[in-house]
């Protein structure tokens, strides 16, 4: 039997492990459902052009299209937006601006303004702070195609084209504010050549600035001089540049052309999804990912051979003198299983943590199966909140069980701590955040309705499922803890320096912070720098390296502690891997000083802010994944040996 299960555990490593890796490292490339289906066009229908927010890297402050004095159509409409878009700042609304399929048009008055000095200055603000206006055709964002001479002349996407620019004139050294008013769309399409029909693969543009010329008095039969379809005069370049001044009248035209492409639908977020800068250097990712991997079966061989030579050694001595003079963990198995101090707040976090756990999880199997790519706009914002809130009957149960065991007996209230506690403070920030957005008189502020929304989301349905997990948590039967609890505390020893608590936690925080600080990367760069992240399929990978670091490092440094007679693990195990939070909120400092060009005060402000909410979520993540496995490892090596 001894030798089949040998032979078991020989194919189980050589055969079984090296496919489910090469399964993970395929899954990483992952694919998306595109969110919406197709629709075909034929020639001359009409397209909607939808404008979205004004966006920039500088400020982090959504401003909604019309908030500038651009064209306006004749009523403005907003469509319909689901919770994560009205939570990411958007506000999609409809345009001026008239297509229809294949028919290209050039040089198209859009309208005629004269700027007073307000628009000016609103205009002057949002050139400074480098905002760009971002458009939806058939669901596709605008972009601009950016030719790179380094690197054998790719082509990049920029999302949005820039509202204007700032230069100076030849000969003079006063910078002037010049506007982008003349648009040269390109819309790709694939064409089916038997129906006819085609279906938008690409919405590219490129912006200038042109300062227009008419004879005569203006009218709305005027005819530019410097953009004219009838004389084949198009707009090449802005070499005379409208200007952006009080009392400057400004014309505002575009150019549409179409190109047939052979991207077929399915592949035309592609490009959207490559336009990042830095490529992912997957060599160096996956090398990284293999080292912690290393370290981590490391880990595990130690702690197995160690252990095993620990419980023959402490079962053999059961039967001699020398049992008498026990030393290491089994010392302390009398005081191992106390409760801790302030045992209904670790019940609360370990829930939150269970709760969390299960949002994450759930979300990045959707994610990885593609329902929640980037064409689903706000999908995956709504998708958490929606899964975060229906979880909670799960950290009602984890917390109660956890009560039950040390034996607590207010259910009611552990409940309303563990539904009310993180929450309360993740939303406390929030409110403080979006009242200063609220402030800047931005898009992004979250609406008194959606508020309304999400406490009546938080109160209605996350409270009460927390409530029905906390009930039946507390009617099961208590976990019972493997070995017998001294009435009177065992005296701790004093410990060696490297044992030291809050040294121990914050070593133990490390290597579950280096398993993903690389993809951390990636990931603030598509929040901050305005760009697509996609690979869910490596994250998910990234994510289950983080669960298997957590639990081992946190292991090795419970097996440590006990042995050291210090039985005061519960705590510590929490804050061990949830230490990790200190080095992600540390790195995401050292990323604002040294990747983003944000000033002002207000957008610090929300950078940390933001920042901060996501540190305190990833230590209740952590740190209940490390408070498990610790939970798991002492009742496995205490019921082991053989205790008198």
């Amino acid at each position: 039997m001894e030798s089949g299960s040998r032979s078991m555990n020989r194919l189980t490593a050589t055969i079984i492990w090296p496919i489910l890796f090469f399964f993970l490292i395929h899954a990483a490339h992952c694919f998306y459902l595109p969110g919406v289906s197709p629709e075909d066009f034929q020639k001359g229908d009409p397209l909607k052009v939808k404008v979205n927010k004004l966006t920039s890297i500088k400020t982090q402050l959504p401003y909604s299209y019309y908030s500038l004095p651009f064209c306006p159509p004749k009523k403005i409409v907003d469509s319909a937006e689901n919770l994560g878009e009205v939570l990411r700042g958007d506000r999609i609304e409809n345009s001026p601006y008239v297509f229809k399929m294949r028919e290209p048009h050039m040089c198209t008055i859009l309208c005629r303004i004269t700027l007073d000095a307000k628009t000016a200055k609103q205009f002057k603000e949002k050139i400074d702070d480098e905002y760009r206006v971002n458009m939806i055709l058939d669901n596709l964002p605008l972009v601009v195609p950016v030719r790179r001479l380094d690197q054998d002349s790719s082509t990049v996407y920029q999302l949005g084209y820039h509202v204007g620019l700032k230069g100076q004139y030849s000969g003079s050294k006063e910078e002037k504010y010049f506007i982008h008013n003349h648009l040269a769309f390109t819309v790709k399409y694939h064409r089916d050549p038997q129906t006819d029909s085609a279906r938008i693969v690409g919405f590219e543009v490129k912006p200038y600035s042109i300062k227009h010329e008419y004879e005569g008095k203006w009218n709305e039969k005027s005819r530019l001089t410097t953009c004219d379809p009838h004389n084949k005069r198009t707009v090449v370049n802005s070499n005379t540049p409208q200007e952006v001044e009080a009392k400057k009248e400004i014309i505002f035209t575009y150019d549409v052309e179409y190109q047939e492409s052979d991207v077929k639908w399915a592949s035309r977020w592609d490009a959207y999804l490559l336009m990042n800068d830095d490529q992912i250097h997957w060599f160096s990712i996956v090398n990284s990912l293999m080292i912690v991997l290393f370290l981590s079966g490391m880990v595990a061989m130690i702690m197995l051979r160690t252990l095993y030579r620990d419980i023959s050694r402490y079962n053999e001595l059961e039967t001699q003198e020398e049992a008498q003079e026990e030393t290491g963990w089994k010392l302390v198995h009398g005081d191992v299983f106390r409760p801790p101090s302030n045992s209904d707040l670790l019940c609360v976090y370990v829930g939150t943590g269970v709760q969390f756990l299960g949002m994450v999880l759930v979300t990045m199997i959707f994610a990885v199966f593609g329902f929640l790519s980037p064409s689903n706009r706000g999908g995956l914002m709504t998708a958490m909140l929606l899964l975060w809130v229906f979880m909670g009957i799960f950290a009602g149960y984890a917390s109660a069980r956890l009560y039950k065991m040390f034996k607590g007996a207010e259910w009611k209230k552990l409940a309303f701590r563990t539904a009310c506690m993180f929450p309360g403070i993740v939303f406390a920030i929030f409110f403080i955040l979006n009242a200063i957005i609220w402030g800047q008189k931005s898009s992004g502020a979250v609406p008194f309705g959606t508020m309304f929304a999400l406490v009546l989301m938080w109160f209605g349905i996350s409270v009460p499922l927390v409530f029905v997990g906390g009930y039946v948590g507390f009617k099961k039967p208590a976990i019972e803890d493997p070995v017998k609890t001294n009435k009177i505390p065992r005296q701790i020893p004093e410990q060696a320096w490297y044992m030291n608590p809050t040294f121990s936690i914050l070593i133990g925080g490390i290597l579950p912070f280096g398993a993903v600080f690389i993809e951390l990367f990636f990931i603030l760069t598509s929040i901050w720098l305005n760009q697509f992240y996609y690979i869910f399929g490596f994250l998910f990978l990234v994510f289950i390296i983080l669960l298997i670091t957590c639990a081992e490092i946190t292991i090795v440094l419970c097996y440590f502690q006990l042995c050291s007679e210090d039985y005061l693990w519960w705590w510590r195990s929490y804050l061990t891997s949830g230490s990790s939070a200190l080095y992600l909120f540390l790195y995401a400092t050292f990323y604002f000083f040294t990747k983003l060009e944000i000033t002002k005060l207000v957008s610090g402000l929300l950078y940390f802010g933001y920042m901060l909410i996501a540190s305190y979520a990833f230590f209740v993540l952590t740190g209940t994944i490390g408070f498990y496995a610790c939970f798991w490892f002492t009742r496995l090596i205490y019921s082991s040996v053989k205790i008198d």
